[in-house]
């Protein structure tokens, strides 16, 4: 089980890097679960970004569909740090987005 907070690094020329502005973020984790380093290969071939992992990249921490409008994934609890008057930047960021092609 994955407890707390952990740092994972972004790629440069991703959303998420767009929507932190920052290489290395800390996120809250609370799962059991990981994106299976089996399927990385294929899933990458399919167009499947995988834009943050753990410092060491072992674990998919963010994958990003580029030709979505948003379309993005993520392996923690942004919710954890999100507070209705300082929403998390991947929540402000998703609205932001709903509104542009509403």
């Amino acid at each position: 089980m994955r407890l707390g907070a952990n740092r994972s690094r972004t790629l440069p020329g991703t959303r998420i890097r767009e929507i932190y502005g920052e290489e290395i973020i800390s996120e809250r984790h609370r799962h059991r679960y990981e994106v299976s380093n089996l399927y990385r290969p294929s899933l990458a071939e399919a167009g499947l970004v995988f834009s943050a992992a753990t410092l060491d990249g072992a674990l998919v921490e963010a994958a990003e569909w580029p030709d979505h409008p948003w379309g993005l994934g993520v392996q923690y609890h942004p919710e954890f740090k999100s507070k209705p008057v300082a929403p998390h930047p991947l929540f402000a960021s998703f609205v932001a987005a709903c509104l542009r092609h509403a």
